[in-house]
């Protein structure tokens, strides 16, 4: 397993709603609500060899709140 984040935009007044709606879907391993130019960090992992980007389009692009998106791939954990 792969974990990657993704930080997240939400429209204003939805952050709620948005982080509720990726909890509902369960691909999120976890996910915090935070201060600064994002509203939410979310982290999720996936199997070895997909296609993060396919994935972030697919599964959480299409969530209702969302206005931007900025995911952060790992590579190694110390």
């Amino acid at each position: 397993m792969k974990p990657f984040f993704i930080l997240i935009k939400c429209a204003l007044g939805r952050s709620y709603e948005v982080a509720a709606a990726i909890a509902d879907s369960e691909v999120a391993s976890e996910i915090y609500s935070i201060a600064g130019e994002h509203d939410l960090l979310v982290k999720i992992y996936v199997e070895d060899g997909t296609d993060i980007g396919h994935f972030v389009n697919e599964r959480i692009h299409c969530v209702p709140g969302i206005v931007d998106t900025r995911t952060i791939p790992t590579f190694k954990a110390f």
